[in-house]
């Protein structure tokens, strides 16, 4: 627990006096003031984040964390369990949607074994693997304590060796049968939401099986009583290895000032948890997308994110962050290579405008 409690105490608020000189830059561009909208909002943030008035964000890495889920015991995905191993060798192989998004955006892919069930000897796969998949929580706490702690300390430790191997921007992806199950527990739990409220379809679920899913994580919530003051306590009763990975990844590039880019409703329940050990964090991200998923509308809320786009997306992987990348880099290219009004030789805005003169 001492890396986790080393890395909060790290996060520090957002540097805005870099954020001020961007502003300022951004202001003298040959453009109307703000017209840029969100573009304009996200070289702010990330100059903020960085402390730099010119930011980088390349090389950016996305970061797949792979683990499997006991409940899926239960029939609450449309996949079987083995589906989470066959993916990893899909992504290792470089023919999953992550990959294909990934290589247009020009973004590097990691995957890391933190929790399947199985032994993979994989060449490029990470091996992190705290234990081989979690319990059926269903039944009784997913993991124990020390093993949410361990895999948020993987998430660190990843975190780290990427941004010393030179990343600029890390992005959040993951893989597990079963997961949307254990993120809507999670999300119930520590924001006392009604699960009805924030359980979708998942990759397919008919609605028999929806409301399967919905019987099955009050049974969790009912049988493991997560102390909604405690995230760590959370994850270990209804949560997964992987989103647990996810939340350090978040406080490690916090601690490193380095902007995360979050993808879907996993990804961003492992946000929130993290949010809610250090809420600081919440300035270090940035909502690639909207999900269908009901309770990915009520998480973005939680954290204040505006997503970038709304695809009707719903598959994970990271595949959102890939298609946002690019917006988020236009936003750090407009700040580095467009001209000033003085430069380009362009008359700006004439101030009395609207004053009747």
């Amino acid at each position: 627990m001492q890396k986790v409690k080393e890395m909060i105490g790290s996060i520090n608020e957002l540097d805005t006096k870099a954020q001020q000189q961007m502003e300022q830059h951004l202001n003298t561009l040959t453009k109307p003031l703000g017209s840029l909208g969100l573009l304009e909002s996200l070289a702010i943030k990330i100059a903020g984040i960085t402390g730099h008035t010119q930011p980088e964000i390349d090389p950016a890495t996305v970061i797949v964390m792979a683990a499997d889920h006991g409940v899926a015991a239960e029939g609450v995905s449309a996949y079987p369990s083995e589906v989470t191993q066959q993916m990893v060798h899909n992504f290792i192989t470089g023919g999953a949607a992550i990959n294909v998004l990934s290589r247009v955006s020009n973004a590097s892919v990691q995957i890391v074994d933190i929790g399947v069930n199985g032994t993979l000897q994989l060449p490029g796969l990470i091996n992190k693997n705290v234990r081989h998949g979690t319990n059926n929580m269903a039944q009784g706490p997913s993991m124990e304590r020390e093993e949410a702690i361990a895999a948020i300390e993987v998430g660190i430790e990843v975190a780290q060796a990427a941004i010393q191997n030179g990343a600029k921007l890390l992005a959040l992806g993951e893989m597990g049968i079963g997961n949307t199950t254990a993120s809507s527990a999670m999300l119930a739990a520590l924001e006392q939401v009604p699960v009805e409220q924030i359980v979708g379809f998942g990759t397919g679920l008919s609605h028999e099986g929806k409301e399967k899913k919905v019987a099955v994580i009050k049974r969790a919530i009912e049988v493991n009583q997560p102390n909604a003051a405690d995230p760590i306590d959370v994850l270990a009763k209804v949560g997964g290895l992987e989103i647990a990975g996810l939340a350090g990844i978040v406080l490690g590039a916090a601690a490193w000032r380095i902007p995360v880019v979050v993808d879907g409703f996993i990804t961003a329940v492992a946000a929130l948890t993290a949010a809610r050990m250090a809420p600081l964090c919440v300035d270090y991200l940035i909502a690639s997308h909207q999900s269908v998923e009901p309770g990915h509308v009520c998480v973005n809320k939680l954290l204040g994110l505006t997503p970038l786009v709304n695809l009707n997306l719903r598959l994970g992987e990271g595949s959102g962050t890939a298609i946002a990348l690019p917006i988020v880099r236009s936003a750090i290219r407009i700040a580095h290579e467009m001209a000033t009004f003085e430069q380009a030789g362009v008359s700006g805005a004439i101030e009395d405008v609207g004053k009747g003169q």
